[in-house]
């Protein structure tokens, strides 16, 4: 079993040219704001389509897409949990997200996977928290069944960024 780099990249996850980014999206799947909204944005108008005949995703679970306009290939639809203070299973959920995001991009044979800071935007998820639960999963995961090259960590904004390269190092 390969090694998988765990990557941290600042910038707009909609530019990455990989085999598959994660969408975090909400339970419809057909567009949102912060990153839902960019990447519908710029996958165009048949992702929507395409999303509308996939019937929604439960929170946890993840489904794929094709990237359309994107430099992506392949789009991973996941929905994140809305923080509750963090006694409801959110971290669970929030773990589901990745495992489940990362199991298909390992039925798929992908080499690259891109993933947003799932949760934290108007979900409301800590950063911190959300950053320690995404690396815990994604190690977990590469350690048992990763064909994957690289998972890149996407952070739109240079504190989150810090904030995974400091705990990637960590650990």
């Amino acid at each position: 079993m390969k090694k998988t780099a765990i990557t941290v990249y600042q910038g707009d996850i909609t530019k990455l040219k990989v085999d598959a980014i994660v969408n975090a999206a909400n339970p419809s799947l057909l567009g949102g704001g912060g990153v839902d909204g960019a990447i519908h944005l710029a996958a165009g108008r048949e992702l929507k389509e395409a999303c509308r005949k996939l019937g929604g995703c439960a929170v946890g679970q993840a489904k794929l897409t094709k990237g359309f306009n994107l430099p992506a290939l392949y789009v991973i639809h996941t929905v994140g949990p809305i923080w509750q203070g963090g006694n409801k299973g959110e971290a669970e959920a929030l773990s589901s997200c990745y495992k489940n995001s990362l199991s298909i991009a390992a039925r798929q044979g992908f080499c690259d996977i891109a993933f947003p800071a799932i949760s934290t935007g108007v979900y409301g998820y800590p950063k911190d928290r959300a950053a320690k639960t995404a690396l815990a999963a994604i190690h977990g995961f590469c350690k048992e069944k990763s064909s994957l090259d690289t998972v890149y960590l996407v952070a739109f904004d240079t504190a989150t960024a810090e904030l995974y390269r400091k705990l990637a190092a960590d650990g």
